[in-house]
């Protein structure tokens, strides 16, 4: 295979799972804004440090609000990151190599595409948010499902799923490092912060909407929604397709099916090293924040291992 190829169909795989999760991080922060008491300030600044834009955000908008952040994140082309940029890049990606990719699924993205060229600038409204959001949800989702099943599962595919794989690995990190910090304080400074305690409960159930996990820890846990447990959850177990443990896996059942990378090896076990081996209820308390940065410079190193060993001509 082309290194152009294997490059362009690991990259579809992250724009996909970018679009996907960043518009589960909108939707799921605005219903967090209706079960909180009104005397919590809520602000949407995090949404701008999980996705790490903040420098591109400051050079186009004065100020973190609703307004800024949703149209950011959704519909700003001027964002690389934004959710019609990732959608643009597949697309632009996928038109290059129909030849390799299921019919189905170039005709799902181009309908994606062009309903949100002229809908998402109309839709950032609350009324109409929702929509707009489960339908891109809906559609990254089809779109998984059609190459999944209808695509062959040779070395092309694999590619897909690495760039699937790191990107949800990427992406669960980031929003578990944000969202691990409080993000709930008191608008009354006279307030205490223990009256406000019992809402950390709905902050972490938001941690696990946001990567769609609420359900399937129950059904692990089998205990109430903790800091812990959760972080456990999403980082360790080896089970759910959206944990960090789990996608990491996946990366190293697939690297057999490549050209041997000892670099790529390497970097895929250091990282998952660091992940297998954290005390998560001891760094939840003493330095969460340290440990998911030095995990998250591990996933960089992987993909400049995957790059310089696969695209690189």
């Amino acid at each position: 295979m082309l290194s152009r190829v294997a490059s362009n169909l690991y990259w579809f795989g992250r724009y996909l799972q970018r679009a996907e999760n960043t518009a589960r991080l909108v939707s799921v922060h605005a219903h967090l804004l209706l079960d909180l008491p009104r005397n919590v300030q809520f602000g949407w600044a995090p949404l701008i440090q999980i996705l790490g834009v903040e420098e591109e955000f400051a050079a186009h908008y004065d100020e973190a609000n609703e307004a800024n952040v949703v149209r950011f994140l959704i519909a700003d082309a001027d964002n690389p990151g934004s959710i019609i940029s990732a959608v643009s890049s597949a697309r632009e990606i996928l038109r290059t190599i129909r030849d390799a990719m299921p019919i189905d699924a170039w005709e799902n993205l181009n309908d994606l595409h062009f309903f949100l060229q002229e809908r998402s600038e109309k839709s950032l409204g609350r009324s109409k948010r929702f929509e707009l959001l489960s339908r891109i949800i809906e559609s990254a989702l089809l779109l998984d499902g059609i190459l999944l099943s209808n695509m062959s599962h040779d070395v092309g595919f694999q590619f897909l799923r690495l760039g699937t794989n790191l990107e949800q690995a990427d992406m669960t990190t980031r929003i578990v490092d944000v969202r691990s910090s409080s993000l709930i304080v008191p608008q009354d400074s006279e307030r205490s912060g223990d009256e406000l305690r019992p809402f950390a409960t709905i902050q972490w159930m938001s941690v696990l909407r946001s990567l769609m996990a609420y359900q399937m820890y129950r059904r692990h846990e089998r205990a109430r929604v903790s800091g812990a447990a959760v972080l456990r959850f999403l980082m360790q177990n080896r089970e759910f397709p959206r944990s960090v443990m789990f996608c990491l896996d996946s990366i190293g059942d697939t690297l057999p099916y490549l050209p041997p990378s000892r670099a790529t090896e390497r970097a895929l076990q250091r990282t998952r090293a660091l992940v297998r081996d954290a005390n998560l209820d001891m760094l939840l308390d003493e330095g969460l924040h340290a440990r998911i940065d030095e995990i998250q410079v591990g996933l960089g190193k992987l993909h400049e291992a995957i790059s310089a060993a696969y695209f690189k001509a």
